[in-house]
């Protein structure tokens, strides 16, 4: 049951369109043509088994690992808290 001027299913349209948004991100940032044989980060070599698991790969493990890692922000907030609403 909605409450307010929600309609019913809010709540799980909200988690829906998060997730796709997720998803289609994910999609965005995946690698893409032809795969480095060094590391643009670090120089090292990336390994033959690397370049053909995930075509386009710029980065060896250890940057890659790194770079996922750091914490990242999206600036999108679905909360429905009056907190995050007044902000």
């Amino acid at each position: 049951m909605a409450t307010g001027w929600a309609p019913d299913g809010a709540v799980t349209d909200q988690i829906d369109d998060t997730v796709k948004d997720a998803v289609m991100r994910a999609r965005a940032n995946m690698p893409k043509g032809e795969s480095l044989s060094e590391c643009a980060q670090c120089g090292e070599p990336i390994p033959e088994g690397r370049r053909r698991a995930m075509p386009g790969v710029r980065t060896c493990v250890a940057c890659q690992s790194a770079a996922d890692a750091r914490p990242v922000s999206h600036g999108i907030n679905r909360r429905g808290s009056k907190d995050s609403q007044l902000r």
